[in-house]
């Protein structure tokens, strides 16, 4: 009998290699399990490119199965080769601490920890901090053989180039932690991104040399999520789409899921969201029948921006895309509107009182004197999103939100930012 949640995830085109199908179908179908997925912290803050395995783990979750959580701070301080092709910086013991705990409020945003299989949250470096040289290349370094090793992608593909003994160790530190699960916590699946598949399948290894026939343990890929148009997915203009609201503000994540082309929707609802498979074939009809109303967009917004955020940053963002959509920035407080306009084009000029013609001229949001009274008078300048159509009116003081900038819109949809020095 096939597996109602793998047949989930094969829908949702979430498994891309799996060990011994059959046997993980077996035991997912008899028992309740543990499973797990790691993040080494190389930031303080995952991005959505991190995120797909973690979804992944919660779904098993929300059938039933404990997910253990895993943050490297031992693995952290090596670095992953894995998909890279020259050495990691190493990061300093008080950066990946910084970074476990950015990490951990994330995680804590995405699973229930509550429950009777309430998600358990791990350190590597509580077992391989305290591992000396000796142990680690007596118990461990005999059971995995180098030629086994340099077969790994992640280490083939640096051989030419060069990979120092501690990136060629990662694989090794990583498969103990698989391990160490097993044995302490009856973890019995590993979950990964595609670039993960040669270190679980070196754990598998580690698991069976050092136990009896009858331990079985599985890996799982997630496939690498790609745009329909063959650009690299979870960059916005800013760069990466961060979960942490001080790098990428909830209105800015908000409009990244907003914004999500045709073509890509559908598969971001189905990898990302919990929406149930009758609901979002729903959505692709309205995809084809009423593009222009975008409701699959603004689904996929909500339900990410809320699981992510929660819902009073989801209102906001959602008060903040209403306000400049209808051009009603007066609705908005200086600090919504200096996130809102991150990313439109800005100039710097002395904080000093101007004409309304001068100022446009000066910062190049008309072309010349003649164009900027043309556009006063036309009506096609706002400042703060009040209309000026005054030749003489001078922007000064109140008009510079936090004594810092002003927002001008020339047209129906061309924003500026000024800030003033």
């Amino acid at each position: 009998m096939t597996n109602e949640l793998i047949q989930d995830l094969q829908w949702r085109g979430l498994l891309y290699q799996q060990t011994d199908e059959e046997g993980m179908e077996k035991l997912l179908n008899e028992q309740k399990i543990s499973l797990y997925c790691g993040v080494d912290p190389t930031a303080d803050s995952m991005h959505i490119g991190h995120i797909v395995p973690l979804l992944t783990l919660r779904r098993f979750q929300m059938h039933g199965h404990q997910p253990i959580l895993l943050v490297g701070g031992a693995t952290g301080m090596i670095g992953d080769p894995s998909g890279r092709n020259e050495e990691r910086q190493l990061q300093t013991t008080e950066q990946i601490d910084r970074n476990v705990e950015g990490i951990k409020v994330q995680m804590e945003q995405i699973f229930d920890f509550k429950s009777e299989n309430g998600a358990k949250m791990v350190n590597n470096r509580d077992w391989i901090g305290a591992m000396s040289v000796i142990e680690f290349l007596r118990d461990y370094g005999k059971l995995i053989s180098v030629n086994y090793m340099l077969a790994k992608d992640s280490v083939a593909s640096r051989l030419e180039t060069g990979i120092s003994f501690t990136e060629f160790s990662y694989t090794l530190i990583q498969a103990i932690d698989f391990n160490h699960l097993y044995n302490e916590h009856n973890c019995r699946i590993q979950i990964g991104g595609s670039d993960q598949w040669g270190n679980i399948t070196t754990g598998l290894e580690m698991i069976r040399k050092t136990h009896d026939e009858e331990s079985k343990a599985f890996g799982i890929t997630i496939p690498l999520v790609t745009k329909a148009d063959g650009t690299k997915f979870g960059k916005s203009a800013g760069g990466a789409v961060w979960l942490d609201p001080k790098k990428t503000s909830p209105y800015e994540f908000y409009q990244f899921w907003i914004n999500a082309a045709d073509a890509d929707v559908i598969k971001y609802l189905k990898i990302f969201t919990f929406i149930n498979r009758e609901d979002i074939e729903t959505l692709e009809k309205a995809v084809e029948v009423e593009p222009h109303l975008r409701q699959a967009q603004k689904t996929l917004a909500e339900e990410m921006t809320k699981l992510i955020h929660g819902e009073e940053a989801l209102a906001d963002a959602q008060r903040i895309t209403k306000a400049l959509f209808s051009g009603d920035l007066k609705a908005l407080s200086s600090s919504e509107m200096k996130a809102a306009f991150k990313d439109v084009p800005s100039v710097e000029m002395p904080k000093e009182d101007k004409s309304i013609v001068d100022l446009i001229v000066e910062a190049g949001i008309s072309s010349s004197k003649r164009q900027a009274r043309e556009d006063v008078t036309n009506g096609a300048i706002s400042v703060n999103g009040e209309k000026v159509m005054d030749l003489e009116y001078v922007v000064g003081d109140k008009d510079r939100l936090d004594d810092a900038f002003a927002i001008i819109r020339r047209g129906k949809k061309k924003y500026h930012m000024v800030q003033f020095q």
